[in-house]
């Protein structure tokens, strides 16, 4: 069977799989999975506001996967996408903060750029550390989550704390935020899902369509015989960490400019974790990524309705649990069915 249609059906059927034995669940707690699923897709789905939810849950997501799975097609495991996405969304706060009198054409990419180069640049640590000491990007990136924790808790806490409550800094100016281009009540569906499908499909024609994709690929596939091709081995790993770290900026910078308008405690959430989570469904292709992340989005954002009929939301996780589950599990299959023939 031809690789892309298998790439398909893998994260399809185990969807699929996965929401069968969700019922089964259900159905043992003494819930109507029907009706549980109906309120899902109606919280998801339902009205204008909840698809304007899906849709804004869905915008980091994406980045964040992008972030995991460029990552992972490099042979690069790219865990630190949460505090990636954390200094992105400081500095694109800083910078916002002080586009006071600046016009939305100048401030609006100039925040941006400043998000993407906070991520960038802290994830170009842990890929000069594996390029330079061989330094797994596993542990350096973990422990550098956790020091972007502790500086933007400090930072909101600190220098850029303002009112009470919940730590956060102050608004950034009115020209740095993104427009909307859907307003329901209280809640604004920005350009920030454009940019981020923008950036998936810029990540496909770098990954298919360049000699910088190739590379990249190619040292995923096999560094000793990239290296062997002339590939600079180290150029590359530092390369596709800051590109890996500017997507996941991105994604902290538009939660700043499109969502919360300034930089809050709980800011990243675990999107960057999701991230992981997403390039696995999404066969680290950058389409795929885009269709794992509405899903994603669209479970949690269904998930709160599903309480209303008596269902705890958390039957969510479970889904989410077996889908990666059962993609990771064919990627295991196919592994060893290439090592018996190498073997042989």
């Amino acid at each position: 069977m031809n690789n892309r249609v298998w790439s398909f059906l893998v994260p399809f059927f185990s969807v699929i799989i996965a929401l069968l034995i969700a019922a089964v669940v259900i159905i043992l707690i003494g819930q109507n999975p029907v009706i549980a699923y109906k309120a899902m897709i109606e919280g998801a789905f339902g009205n204008i506001q909840a698809l304007a939810d899906t849709v804004i849950k869905t915008t980091p997501l994406i980045l964040t996967g992008l972030a995991v799975g460029f990552g992972f097609r490099a042979g690069l495991f790219n865990i630190g996408a949460e505090g990636q996405m954390i200094m992105g969304g400081i500095l694109a706060t800083v910078v916002g903060m002080h586009m006071r009198g600046i016009p939305p054409l100048l401030a609006i990419p100039l925040t941006m750029i400043a998000g993407m180069l906070g991520g960038a640049v802290w994830a170009s640590i842990a890929g000069y550390l594996k390029a330079k000491t061989g330094a797994h990007e596993v542990v350096s990136t973990i422990m550098l989550n956790w020091i972007a924790t502790y500086i933007s808790s400090y930072l909101i806490t600190g220098p850029l704390a303002v009112g009470s409550g919940t730590p956060k800094s102050p608004e950034i100016a009115p020209s740095a935020k993104l427009p909307p281009i859907v307003t329901v009540g209280a809640l604004e569906m920005t350009s920030g899902i454009l940019i981020s499908i923008l950036s998936a499909v810029v990540i496909y024609i770098v990954l298919e369509k360049t000699k910088t994709g190739y590379e990249v690929k190619a040292v995923g596939f096999n560094p000793y015989a990239a290296e062997y091709g002339g590939i600079n081995i180290s150029k590359n790993i530092v390369m596709c960490m800051a590109i890996s770290g500017a997507l996941a900026g991105l994604a902290g910078a538009l939660e700043v400019m499109g969502l919360h308008h300034r930089f809050l405690g709980t800011l990243s959430g675990g999107k960057g974790f999701d991230g992981i989570s997403i390039a696995l469904i999404g066969q680290n292709h950058p389409i795929g990524i885009i269709f794992a992340s509405f899903l994603i989005a669209a479970l949690r954002t269904g998930s709160s309705n599903m309480q209303f009929v008596g269902v705890p939301k958390h039957i969510v996780t479970i889904i989410q649990g077996i889908v990666i589950f059962l993609v990771a599990a064919d990627r295991i299959v196919k592994t060893l069915l290439r090592f018996r023939k190498v073997k042989r």
